[in-house]
This record gives structure tokens, C-alpha cells and sequence, in this order.
């Protein structure tokens, strides 16, 4: 089956048990249609770089998912359509890379960077 990675944004004035929680409404979504999900993390609220909906901050989630695309039509189109979720992005990988991914990862493990001037 398909790899995909999922980010999706919800609202600032959700908990964060509302915001975990809807990682598991949309994770049965993808089970109930032939899919699982492979990894999820919970990001936790950030800023963003502009209002979307009159909020300057969101609840981020990470999927990393194999499902056919069937399974995540209906998981996009169930994300548009809830009140809660303000952004989905979706995107097809070759594989799943290892470990957690850059957001989760600790500023020195992240590898070489060019030192800011």
C-alpha cells in the first residue's frame, strides 16, 4: 500500500486531550477503511506565521500512515468537513523515515547546520 505523512492543524481553544484525541478519531477512520497508521505524533500549539480563522496559534499533529487512497479521500474529506480542524496537508513518501521526526527532534541531534552569521 501507499506511504503517506499527514499535518494537520486545530483550533487554539481545544485542549490538548480535544487535539490527542482527534489523532485517534482520524486514525480509526483510516482502520475502518483498510488503512492503519504507522506513527502519530502530537506536536503540541505553535504559532503561526499568519491568522487563519481569526486564531494565531493551532494544536499540530503528525500521521505517518499506509493506507490505500480510498481510505485517505475519506479521512481528507472528513478532516474539511470538521469544525475543529483548520488546515490538512498530505503528502505521498517513498518510505517512512526512522525515529521522530524533525519537530520532536532535540536542536543537537538535529545534524550539521551552517552557523547563522
Amino acid at each position: 500500500m501507499p506511504l503517506y505523512e499527514h499535518v494537520f492543524i486545530s483550533r487554539q481553544d481545544l485542549s490538548n486531550t480535544q487535539a490527542e484525541g482527534l489523532v485517534e478519531h482520524f486514525s480509526t477512520v483510516l482502520a475502518d477503511n483498510g488503512g492503519k497508521v504507522v506513527d502519530s505524533e502530537y506536536w503540541g500549539v505553535k504559532t503561526m506565521a499568519y491568522k487563519i480563522n481569526k486564531n494565531r496559534k493551532g494544536h499540530y499533529a503528525f500521521l505517518k500512515t499506509d493506507a490505500p487512497a480510498p481510505a485517505i479521500h475519506e479521512m481528507e474529506r472528513l478532516m474539511r468537513l470538521h469544525d475543529d480542524v483548520m488546515r490538512v496537508l498530505t503528502i505521498k513518501v517513498d518510505d517512512h523515515e526512522e525515529g521522530p521526526s524533525v519537530q520532536m527532534q532535540k536542536k543537537e541531534d538535529r545534524g550539521d547546520r551552517r552557523e547563522r552569521r
